[in-house]
């Protein structure tokens, strides 16, 4: 079951009061509008939790009530989720080359031992830096292919690691003790 007729214009008629409601809880107009949006679709949905004698008015204020908690919860997530990120990445390309230093060396040994095509899309693409476009360009096969063929390269070449390495891997190979065979 949906909204009624008369619930939905009720709440549309109050477009403005809900705006004015959401604006300073999320920051902008153009994120309020997001919020309501969203809101509505939910009422939409859920419009049979809508008895009779409740207002449309109260119950859609509960309903954006319960989607402002949503939201920032999801954005206090994505806050952690960027710092933790941040404290993992690398700050400059300085700092890059370092990490590229105590990579597992197991890498440029084990993709030798790949396919001819596969080893070759990873040792210009990956180990080399040339884009996958130019790569495909390169060997004369389409971007969409070139692609392709990195990925599988890649996944055969994870195989190879996790048989050679073990758990090493599971943790990035940053300083690997494992030497190839």
């Amino acid at each position: 079951m949906s909204l009624s007729t008369e619930a939905l214009d009720t709440l549309l008629r109050h477009h403005h009061a809900f705006l004015s409601f959401l604006t300073p809880r999320v920051g902008s107009q153009e994120a309020a509008r997001e919020v309501l949006q969203a809101a509505f679709v939910k009422g939409m949905e859920q419009g049979e939790s809508l008895r009779e004698e409740q207002s449309a008015v109260a119950w859609f204020y509960r309903l954006l009530r319960n989607a402002l908690v949503d939201r920032h919860r999801r954005g206090r997530r994505e806050v952690t989720a960027l710092e933790s990120l941040a404290h993992e990445l690398p700050l400059s390309t300085d700092d890059a080359s370092g990490l590229e230093a105590t990579v597992c060396g197991c890498v440029a040994g084990l993709a030798g031992t790949l396919k001819p095509e596969y080893a070759e899309a990873v040792r210009r693409v990956d180990l080399e830096g040339l884009s996958v476009a130019a790569y495909a360009k390169e060997a004369g096969i389409s971007a969409n292919n070139a692609a392709v063929r990195l990925h599988r390269a890649r996944q055969a070449l994870g195989r190879r690691l996790v048989d050679l390495c073990g758990l090493c891997c599971a943790q990035g190979c940053v300083d690997c003790p494992c030497a190839p065979a």
